[in-house]
């Protein structure tokens, strides 16, 4: 499946340009997995005519296999395919997303079943989840080697290459989402659908073309097996200030019920937004995205950890309490129209949540202890996913609590109002996140 090994050049920039393709390419094509998956939100209510609870449950539900990605990183760090142990795995993920969203493409319409499409919605996040922790075990692995003596002049640097991949992510999901925005209204979903698995394929195509060796990686000192890798694993997880960090970012968001399903219905349903314009609102966000990661390269990274990740925390609070005004009628009794909020307030709290991974990757990557990067990025991208599974299933019992359907939605500023509350909770526990000084010092003490 891979080609031939070609020598390593001598040049060490070639090697650094070719390493960042490859990751650019693949962060780009993980932030263009909105486009079908925008798609897919109008497919299932228009469609399938499911209500706002099943719709997120699906969502939710879906997300599964990202909850693997641990046992995945382990496999990827200890297994080596063809003397290589990423990119076979980055290729092997795009072939099963190109697979799953062909497959959702070709299908009859009127045939699919919600059961058969939840399968394909399965199988392509299994391929995501085993390529993105392919590309986050490369930039562990970068990340690393940049914050290692005697490299002290790039000290700063330990967060560039997650800054770039940042920027990569964010470009591919402005762009998914602004051809989303567009398509949804010109074409079927099952064209859209299409169209992404081409894309995919071609993310496959380019990947086996390319051999581990000429990407210049940091070379292990040997190879462990499985049980050894879960061995180092569990001895990571260990050190307090690596188990703690990772516990409170799963809490901060299990915590919080999510109610984005009813949030779509009340938008598309009781507002009557266009869906280009929610297009607009999840460019916005990406914009918003790209942003951050360039004000965090310049400015923030010497800000601490704990004290940005939560300042964040409390900034989503205030966005939903903001939500709960939006419901009520409060903007645009002020003259705000509602899609100006839905573009620049929704679209900026969608990925909020998303903003303290930015700063918590680089402090765990600087905490990760030689050998197991793979394996305990994987975890943290694990603990993530699953923290929002069960984010969306108590927004679905907190939902069917205050009463919340698709037709009657009066109890939804209530549910808005125990979010916000909620979202609030883990700021009080951002003690368990070490500072930048004390985790560099546990680093250089490894």
């Amino acid at each position: 499946m891979v080609s031939s090994p070609s020598p390593a050049s001598p040049d060490g920039g070639k090697d650094s340009n070719l390493m960042r393709r490859i990751l650019g390419l693949g962060f780009w094509v993980q932030g263009f997995r909105c486009l079908p998956w925008l798609a897919i939100n109008f497919f299932l209510k228009d469609g399938l005519n499911v209500d706002p609870s099943t719709l997120q449950l699906l969502q939710n539900s879906a997300n599964l296999p990202m909850v693997g990605k641990p046992l995945y990183g382990v496999v990827s760090d200890a297994v080596y395919i063809s003397g290589q142990h990423r990119i076979p795995y980055i290729a092997i993920g795009a072939f099963l997303q190109a697979a799953s969203w062909l497959a959702i493409a070709i299908l009859s319409p009127s045939g699919i079943s919600i059961f058969t499409l939840s399968l394909c919605l399965l199988l392509s996040n299994l391929g995501a989840s085993i390529a993105e922790v392919a590309n986050d075990a490369i930039v562990a692995e970068i990340g690393k080697e940049l914050t290692m003596p005697p490299k002290t002049s790039q000290s700063s640097s330990s967060g560039e290459i997650q800054s770039f991949v940042w920027i990569a992510s964010s470009a591919g999901g402005v762009l998914g989402n602004l051809l989303g925005g567009i398509a949804i209204n010109r074409y079927a979903p099952q064209a859209i659908f299409l169209f992404f698995s081409l894309t995919v394929a071609l993310q496959l195509f380019i990947t086996i073309t390319v051999h581990e060796s000429s990407l210049d990686l940091p070379k292990s000192s040997s190879r462990v097996g499985i049980r050894k890798q879960l061995s180092e694993l569990s001895v990571a997880l260990q050190k307090p200030e690596i188990a703690y960090s990772i516990a409170w970012l799963a809490a901060s968001n299990a915590i919080i019920p999510a109610l984005t399903g009813t949030m779509f219905f009340y938008q598309t349903e009781h507002l009557h937004i266009d869906s280009s314009v929610l297009g607009i609102s999840k460019v916005f966000g990406q914009a918003a995205m790209l942003l951050w990661s360039i004000i965090y390269k310049l400015y923030l990274k010497s800000v601490p950890s704990k004290k940005l990740i939560a300042g964040i925390q409390g900034v989503m609070a205030v966005f939903m309490l903001s939500d709960l005004l939006f419901v009520k009628g409060v903007y645009r009794n002020m003259g705000v129209p509602d899609s100006f909020y839905v573009i620049v307030f929704s679209g900026l709290l969608e990925v909020l949540f998303f903003f303290k991974i930015l700063p918590f990757n680089i402090l765990i990557a600087q905490l990760c202890p030689s050998g197991c990067e793979g394996s305990l990025m994987a975890l943290v991208a694990s603990a993530n996913a699953l923290s929002f599974i069960v984010s969306g299933y108590l927004g679905v019992a907190l939902s069917s609590c205050v009463g919340v359907t698709s037709s009657d939605l009066s109890g939804f500023p209530q549910a808005l109002l125990i979010q916000a509350l909620c979202t609030l909770v883990p700021i009080y526990w951002a003690s368990c996140i070490p500072d930048d000084k004390k985790s560099k010092t546990s680093a250089k003490n490894e």
